[in-house]
């Protein structure tokens, strides 16, 4: 089984602006709402791939209702803990014309760590050996920052694999509780790193010493660049994939969630691999956060190209 966590949710609300501009009158030509946070993204995507998953997270009044009712109607299995407050709205603008996305994104809800601690221990108790566990996403207000070293720990002692996606203390917190695959952008690995990281051979050497300090695997994804897929015996860069942009929101949970699925498939590393990478760009061609379809994912396998690293490999 897979299981995600979302410990700050939004109802994510995607408008289009054909050439916005600040400090201006701006005509929006299309708006779409649906549920959003890292992994509740991961959950759909899993569903669009044909596997099944478990979606905790913690929701407050109507828009945590809107949302518990839009993941119920795509038929997602959820177990939502709700707590005084209202789940923020996170506003995405598009303009299609300059091929921009910008995001605002509210604070959400505080909580408390009772709340937290009644959440992990659900989440244990619904584990079994060899589940895969997604931590994803910021944390909220109330939480301390080593949540994730916490949860990640927590759950690797009941037996299941994890997979952490965060960013900051938070992701450097969990690192310690030595999660099986984390997956930072290339931004993310530097502000981890500590250092400037300019070509793709300084993100596989950051990568690489993750890997040596006991965490399974580092994948890295670097936009139109591709993404490096690094484990302690093995590393692969794969190339990006040139689709048409219709937002790039969402594109990193994509990825983590055709590698849970792959996971749990038990798919070897390059079917996995390319799995990760079609279902990122198919997600980049959608509008907003919903999930790509399977066909779409299918379509684009057979176009992605993954390079082994051996010794010395020539990297952009």
């Amino acid at each position: 089984m897979i299981i995600t966590v979302t410990l700050n949710p939004a109802l994510d609300k995607t408008i289009e602006i054909p050439n916005f501009s600040l400090d201006a009158v701006n005509r929006i030509t299309a708006v779409r709402t649906a549920p959003g946070g890292k992994g509740l993204n991961v959950s759909k995507v899993i569903a669009k791939l044909g596997g099944r998953s478990t979606a905790f997270g913690v929701l407050g009044s109507t828009v945590g209702r809107r949302i518990a009712d839009a993941m119920d109607a795509l038929g997602i299995a959820c177990r939502f803990t709700f707590v005084d407050g209202e789940t923020r709205t996170n506003l995405k603008i598009i303009d299609p014309s300059q091929r921009t996305t910008t995001d605002l994104n509210e604070p959400g809800l505080a909580v408390n760590q009772d709340t937290l601690d009644g959440m992990l221990a659900a989440v244990v108790h619904s584990i079994r050996p060899g589940d895969i566990v997604v931590l994803s996403g910021s944390l909220p207000a109330g939480a301390a920052a080593d949540t994730y070293g916490i949860w990640t720990a927590a759950c690797r002692q009941a037996g299941a694999h994890v997979f952490l996606d965060a960013d900051g203390a938070p992701l450097a917190h969990g690192l310690a509780a030595k999660p099986d695959l984390i997956k930072p952008n290339h931004h993310e690995l530097a502000r981890l790193a500590g250092r400037t990281l300019e070509n793709t051979g300084d993100r596989l050497a950051a990568a690489r010493e993750i890997t040596e300090n006991g965490v399974a695997r580092v994948v890295v994804s670097m936009g139109g660049e591709g993404a490096l897929f690094v484990s302690r015996d093995a590393a692969y860069y794969a190339e990006g994939l040139k689709v048409p942009v219709g937002s790039t929101v969402g594109a990193g949970d994509s990825m983590v969630a055709a590698l849970a699925y792959a996971a749990e498939l038990g798919m070897e590393d390059t079917a996995a691999i390319r799995l990760a990478v079609a279902a990122s760009a198919a997600n980049v061609m959608c509008n907003g956060s919903q999930a790509a379809e399977r066909s779409t994912v299918d379509e684009l396998l057979p176009r992605v190209v993954i390079h082994p690293i051996e010794g010395f490999c020539r990297l952009p």
